[in-house]
């Protein structure tokens, strides 16, 4: 279910690996012209300063900032802010990877589908183009409603290429339009006026001036047309535009010369500043209709902007866990709890319990006290062997929730799933989610469920090599792993709760494997508060000194052994 979304992320990062391109707005960096990215970008910070203002307008806020092209990630992102936590660089980043997940995946279509007629909307392929941006544009709003907040992004950016190349690719600028072209956005709309196959569309530039290369009698009849393009072959049917270009092999064939306006220096690069804003209006359209679709606080999560948190549990519900799971409830309900009625409220409650061989499924709600009731209904049973699908469960929990959450995995097992770690810690540090792990018992023996046999039998205790895995998860994250015998539950859970409800800065994070003596200085700005220090070990002796010297308790020291 997550695999692909996964390997998309990855193939993002293809794009910047290119072949020279003749097929598109260039897709990231251009001196002079528009590219994919500066349409995107500009588009998306348009259309969310948009949402924002009529957001604040409902709620009678004043909202002053300037909507044009001029617009910054960080000024739009302080304009949505509806709280100090809301504005801080943590959400601008979220804001900002949003964004550029957005237009890596409009770059790859050049890397995936470099010949592909449909993505660039050349040889006029209007229709298969209007099928993938329609059937693209469903898949987002898909996405969106099922909370798949980076899949969403990665086909929006894909559907937003073929969009933004109909502009640079075909005539609708040199007909005079100054508005998008709807119909290619919805499928109910027809597509008239399309150029037929045999109906000639250009003739051949004068050298290398093609400012007049499209035939009187489409621009008079306001035909539809797109230049036909070609790396190995110069055949075209008779009469028809070329793309143009060094690349383009049908450009060198009567009619010669082409129509793209991809950049300044294409054949009709005196029209590429008026593509690329009729593509920016295009693009704004597209996600305006999303917006309309999905509600604007879903709309603002897809572009990484959440007004609220969003917090999720991932839970070992294995028959080993028939004691713990009731305490995994209460330190739930316990966070659950303390965020009601604050400004980390969350807007959505994501749950994911994992067993073995299963994990999940995903619910979500945005319902407190139903979220609660369904945490309530889980029960320990099954299991078998020792390991269990944890990271599988964490997996399906990153996928499926927007950027900044709060995540925290309860269990008492080791991983099974331990080669997807690499998986994992790339989704943390794409989502900038924070995961806490609170490893019940570690370090005792427990009694074990055989379901094949039904016969309880003691187990080893989680190997030092399992419990680093879930530290290294978390220490990336900047989350916590709380590793605690059943003596000390009720300390381990006022850790978590504590960690949950406030505005956290990690001033430092230290971790020795094996441990070592030494000493750690740290310094604090004044502005800090409710200062917290947590030493986690296996029994640690630790000393705290005020910047006198003297032995100190800092705010309050939290001890976990």
């Amino acid at each position: 279910m997550v695999s692909p979304v996964v390997v998309a992320i990855f193939l993002l990062w293809g794009t910047l690996f290119q072949p020279p391109k003749a097929a598109a707005f260039k897709p990231l960096l251009q001196g002079g012209s528009v590219t994919h990215r500066e349409i995107t970008h500009m588009a998306i910070l348009r259309k969310t300063a948009e949402v924002c203002r009529d957001i604040a307008t409902a709620l009678g806020r004043d909202f002053t900032l300037a909507i044009n092209n001029r617009l910054t990630v960080s000024a739009v992102q302080q304009a949505c802010a509806t709280s100090p936590d809301s504005s801080s660089a943590i959400s601008s980043l979220g804001f900002y990877s949003a964004i550029t997940e957005i237009y890596l995946s409009n770059g790859a279509i050049d890397v995936a589908f470099f010949l592909s007629a449909a993505h660039h909307i050349d040889n006029e392929a209007f229709g298969e183009g209007r099928d993938l941006i329609t059937s693209g544009l469903a898949a987002v709003k898909a996405s969106v409603r099922q909370g798949s907040y980076i899949s969403g992004r990665i086909t929006l950016g894909a559907v937003c290429h073929t969009l933004q190349d109909f502009y640079s690719h075909s005539n609708w600028v040199e007909l005079g339009n100054t508005a998008p072209f709807s119909p290619l956005i919805r499928r109910e709309l027809p597509l008239n006026n399309l150029a037929d196959r045999s109906t000639p569309t250009c003739k051949s530039c004068t050298g290398k001036d093609c400012s007049d290369n499209i035939l009187p009698e489409i621009l008079l009849h306001k035909k539809l047309t797109s230049g036909y393009f070609s790396l190995v072959s110069s055949t075209k049917p008779v009469g028809k535009c070329s793309h143009g270009g060094l690349l383009d092999r049908t450009s060198y064939r009567d009619p010669t010369g082409g129509i793209n306006k991809d950049d300044i220096s294409s054949s009709h690069g005196f029209l590429h500043q008026r593509a690329a804003e009729m593509a920016i209006n295009a693009t704004m359209e597209l996600l305006q209709d999303i917006r309309l679709a999905t509600g604007n606080q879903a709309f603002l999560r897809l572009m990484g902007l959440s007004q609220t948190s969003v917090l999720a549990f991932v839970i070992d519900t294995t028959g080993s866990m028939s004691d713990d799971i009731e305490e995994a409830k209460r330190v739930s309900f316990s966070i659950i709890d303390s965020r009601r009625g604050t400004p980390k409220e969350p807007s959505e409650y994501i749950l994911v319990p994992f067993n073995d061989p299963d994990f999940g499924p995903l619910t979500r709600t945005a319902d407190a006290d139903i979220f609660k009731a369904r945490i309530n209904s889980l029960t320990a049973s099954g299991g078998g062997d020792f390991p269990e699908m944890c990271l599988s469960g964490l997996l399906l929990a990153l996928a499926g929730a927007p950027p900044s959450s709060d995540i925290f995995v309860f269990t008492d097992a080791s991983a099974k799933d331990r080669e997807l770690k690499s998986t994992v810690q790339a989704m943390i540090e794409r989502t900038k989610s924070t995961v806490t792990f609170m490893l019940t018992d570690p370090f005792s023996f427990r009694r074990r469920r055989d379901v094949s046999q039904s016969q309880q039998f003691n187990s080893r205790s989680i190997p030092q090599s399992d419990i680093q895995l879930y530290r290294d998860l978390a220490q990336i994250s900047g989350g916590q792993t709380i590793e605690v015998p059943r003596a000390t539950l009720s300390q381990a859970t006022a850790v978590i709760t504590d960690a949950s409800t406030s505005a956290l800065v990690t001033v430092l994070q230290v971790v020795r494997s094996p441990a070592i003596a030494e000493n750690v200085s740290f310094v604090l700005d004044p502005s800090l508060s409710n200062v917290t220090v947590y030493v986690t070990g296996d029994s640690p002796v630790f000393t705290l000194y005020s910047p006198t010297g003297e032995p100190t308790h800092l705010g309050h020291c939290v001890l976990m052994v």
